[in-house]
């Protein structure tokens, strides 16, 4: 996993969430109406649109897919997309991935951005819907990963890149156990503080309406942070935001832990302060 210092440059996360997929080179040889009949035998249900809205991620063709009560707008990937999911990018992250040196130009990168339901607009979705629409939207990408045997996934809220086999795989797993893949969900990024650094994740938000940020103890590596703040990460996305302030018991014998949930009504980004520590 890359959770290097790498904040100095930030792109913003885009607002709605996407997943970007580079498949195989056949693709790009391709008709539309070769890719159109292979989405329609997967039981996608691929319609054509105009896409106005989202040209400038999404090029032509563009196709509405539905997958249960799930929506999603796809097609090739246009350049604001690429240039969002750009693996040299200082703010993107790898999780052991390591692209195609002409994965860009392959013509072989689709996007995939949930459609949000038009009963819910101007409404926040629930603890509760968010969940379960992402669950469906995952779904509709193990099916996706498949038909275009992808080598690689980019998932935007957490500007991370993930081998999608792998990515495959940890969905199945979660449909199966319903464990989500924190890992390849969330990012975890390393930045100077101070005298010394800091930990915190990106893409949480997502699903737990916050992000978590922990102080590295001296004599902590990074990769004990990560696991730390991944089982932190995981609870929240299985059972809602920090509520209250707490501190228990840690992973080790003699270690402990302690949550700061942040201010109410700060205007500021929702962030959990997290503090590990151990007893002398």
């Amino acid at each position: 996993m890359d959770v290097g210092n790498r904040d100095a440059l930030i792109l913003p996360v885009p607002p709605e969430p996407f997943a970007l997929i580079v498949g195989a080179a056949a693709i790009k040889g391709g008709s539309s109406e070769a890719v159109e009949g292979s989405l329609r035998r997967m039981g996608l249900k691929p319609e054509r649109i105009d896409g106005s809205d989202v040209a400038a991620r999404i090029a032509a063709p563009r196709f509405r897919l539905t997958f249960g009560s799930v929506s999603v707008l796809a097609g090739p990937a246009a350049d604001a997309a690429l240039d969002l999911a750009d693996p040299d990018h200082p703010s993107t992250s790898l999780l052991a991935a390591s692209l195609p040196r002409q994965w860009r130009e392959s013509g072989a990168c689709w996007v995939f951005i949930p459609e949000r339901d038009p009963e819910q607009d101007g409404v926040s979705a629930s603890s509760t819907e968010q969940p379960t629409r992402m669950r469906e939207f995952f779904k509709m990408m193990v099916l996706l990963i498949d038909l275009f045997n992808a080598s690689h996934i980019f998932w935007s809220p957490a500007r991370l890149w993930s081998d999608a086999p792998q990515f495959r795989a940890s969905i199945a797993e979660m449909l199966s156990s319903g464990m989500p893949p924190v890992l390849h969900l969330v990012a975890f990024r390393r930045k100077d503080v101070g005298d010394g650094a800091s930990i915190g994740t990106r893409g949480l938000a997502l699903f737990a309406g916050q992000e978590l940020e922990a102080r590295i103890p001296g004599g902590w590596t990074v990769a004990e942070m990560v696991r730390r703040l991944s089982r932190l990460a995981l609870d929240m996305m299985l059972n809602g935001p920090v509520q209250y302030a707490r501190t228990m018991r840690g992973l080790e014998a003699g270690e402990w832990i302690e949550i700061l949930p942040p201010l109410r009504n700060t205007g500021q980004r929702s962030t959990v302060v997290v503090e590990f520590g151990r007893d002398s």
